[in-house]
């Protein structure tokens, strides 16, 4: 992640082997860490980490993908 604080929907799905598509569903739960910056929707790396984690720690599955 280079030391990144904020990753494009692109690279969100690249580092979890996910499509686009399905980055942008996730984009649209409540609980998912998502900005908005002008035009764009970034994912902060810290915020996309803690989601993980609690998404682990529930068993979740991420629902709609």
């Amino acid at each position: 992640m280079e030391n990144k604080l904020l990753l494009s929907a692109t690279e969100v799905s690249n580092l979890l082997g996910l499509s686009r598509p399905s980055v942008y569903q996730l984009m649209h739960r409540a609980d998912f860490p998502m900005i908005r910056i002008g035009g764009r929707v970034l994912v902060p790396v810290d915020g996309l980490r803690a989601w993980l984690t609690q998404q682990v720690q529930n068993g979740e599955e991420a629902k709609g993908l």
